[in-house]
């Protein structure tokens, strides 16, 4: 291990590689270790984290062989096997500056309340498109602060729980008193039974200038996901449950649905 590393050299090592294969001796890690721990990460789209992680790797490898601890940098080997590119209709925008210059955008957007919420509440709570234009006022636990998503509207077909920030009660009681009455918080114009059209807020992204390769809806959440990652530092399974992904246990027994309930809860209020 080498003695002297810098913060993000560090959690790295403590976050990505040392859980995978920390307890075996150097000289005994090989490729396909170092590259099944860059798959997991690859696997949350931390595309860059899985760059510096096999870039800290091979600093380790160089150390052990200047030391004699082990003969080959195994992280130069897999360079060709790791993933290059995000999915393009997952677009994110991850840099803090230019996240910072899309809030104010979407701050300043000039369509109609209900478009523009539903554009405010997706960074906010991160959640797929099609759950937030599906958001129903009975869903909405005023007392408790969250969002509880049936497991019907789910894609693992399993309850969801979301902490709702300050910021997205605050939208949620300004839009109540316009579309409280009825079923959905965002309904369809040409109908209150049905929901919000899911190009809304896609077609308001791009009457803000941005592109589909800059940011989709979707995207929402690949930005959140890294920033809660990358730069907060946030424990993966608490942002992985908050995605509504499939998270297990050390048992390989899926996580409760209120797992870490309050962690994800601060979690989501910094952000």
């Amino acid at each position: 291990m080498v003695r002297h590393t810098l913060p993000t050299q560090k959690k790295i090592l403590e976050r990505e590689l040392c859980p995978q294969f920390g307890h075996k001796h150097i000289g005994k890690v090989t490729a396909p270790d170092l590259l099944a721990a860059i798959r997991k990460i690859e696997s949350r789209e931390a595309f860059e984290t899985a760059k510096k992680s096999r870039r800290v790797a091979g600093q380790v490898f160089r150390y052990g062989i200047a030391i004699g601890l082990c003969q080959h940098d195994v992280a130069s080997s897999i360079g060709d096997a790791m993933a290059h590119t995000v999915t393009k209709h997952m677009a994110p925008i991850t840099n803090p500056s230019e996240v910072g210059k899309l809030i104010a955008a979407i701050d300043h957007f000039s369509g109609t309340a209900l478009v523009h919420t539903a554009l405010r509440l997706s960074p906010i709570l991160f959640q797929r498109p099609g759950e937030i234009r599906h958001m129903e006022w009975a869903e909405i636990n005023w007392e408790e602060e969250r969002w509880e998503i049936p497991a019907s509207k789910m894609k693992m077909r399993t309850e969801h729980i979301v902490p709702l920030p300050t910021q997205a009660i605050a939208l949620l009681r300004e839009i109540e008193l316009l579309t409280g009455r009825g079923r959905y918080v965002f309904p369809n114009p040409r109908g209150a039974s049905r929901p919000m059209s899911e190009n809304a807020v896609r077609v308001a992204l791009r009457s803000l200038g941005y592109t589909n390769d800059q940011i989709t809806p979707h995207g929402f959440r690949a930005m959140a996901r890294t920033l809660l990652d990358e730069v907060l530092g946030y424990r993966i399974d608490w942002i992985e449950q908050q995605l509504a992904h499939a998270v297990k246990d050390a048992t390989g027994r899926a996580y409760n649905r209120s797992k870490y309930l309050d962690d994800r809860r601060k979690m989501m209020q910094r952000l």
